[in-house]
């Protein structure tokens, strides 16, 4: 379980402190798929950063599994369970594919493990395994090979940052049937950053952020129809095609 108490983050600006997130309380059980939306700028990504460890609060504590991971950097917080997806996954040049499932494994992964993991989000094993992790590989590949990581380290919690950024709308539609067979096979939580009415259709629960604050908590069915039902959520999410 993740739970974060009165967290506040603040970045030095031209007029002194500006405050990104604002004494924000938040709690994410185990096993729950978790969607988190709302307007731009509104400290989304800055949230999911500060969980992971790429950033510290000023102010407040970070608990996970009963642990206080506030002081422990992105290293330490990786070792305890939690994964990081970036929006626009790192190529490598001379990894290859394999290399970086044994990498996130961290034993010896045979081939045919490799594969498995691979088939699990929707690629041709026999095709990728072998390749590098380059510039060859398109967007939607490196969004799949990326989470077929996250199912190769079997984290307790595993964050990603708009996972539908930057990709064409045959890979976001490719990318949702994998978000779907991870919420079905995850044994840890998912915490989605997204404004994606379809990747919001799959939540347990869905938190909106706003103005560095949490602004809204609840079940997919408390919270979806009130997103779609005002003009601002329909600004804000943008339905029927990927960023």
């Amino acid at each position: 379980m993740l739970r974060l108490e009165n967290v506040t983050f603040d970045v030095e600006a031209e007029n002194g402190p500006k405050e990104i997130i604002r004494n924000v309380c938040l709690t994410i059980e185990d096993h729950k798929f978790v969607v988190v939306t709302g307007p731009n700028g509104g400290g989304k990504s800055t949230l999911a950063k500060l969980i992971a460890g790429i950033e510290k609060p000023t102010e407040g504590r970070i608990y996970f599994d009963g642990e206080d991971i506030t002081d422990l950097g992105i290293t330490e917080r990786a070792q305890a369970g939690i994964s990081f997806a970036f929006q626009q996954p790192v190529r490598f040049k001379g990894i290859r594919v394999i290399d970086l499932l044994r990498l996130a494994s961290g034993k010896k992964l045979s081939v045919a493990n490799g594969c498995e993991y691979l088939s699990k989000v929707g690629l041709c094993a026999k095709d990728y395994i072998e390749r590098e992790v380059n510039a060859s590989l398109s967007g939607g590949e490196l969004k799949r090979i990326e989470i077929a990581t996250v199912l190769a380290r079997g984290t307790k919690m595993t964050l990603f940052d708009e996972p539908e950024a930057g990709i064409d709308l045959w890979s976001f539609q490719s990318l949702i049937q994998v978000f779907e067979r991870l919420r079905e096979s995850t044994e840890g939580s998912v915490m989605i950053i997204s404004h994606q009415e379809r990747i919001l259709n799959i939540a347990d629960e869905i938190v909106v952020v706003r103005n560095g604050q949490i602004a809204e908590q609840g079940t997919r069915e408390e919270i979806l129809p009130s997103l779609l039902g005002t003009d601002a959520a329909v600004n804000t999410c943008h339905f029927g095609q990927p960023m």
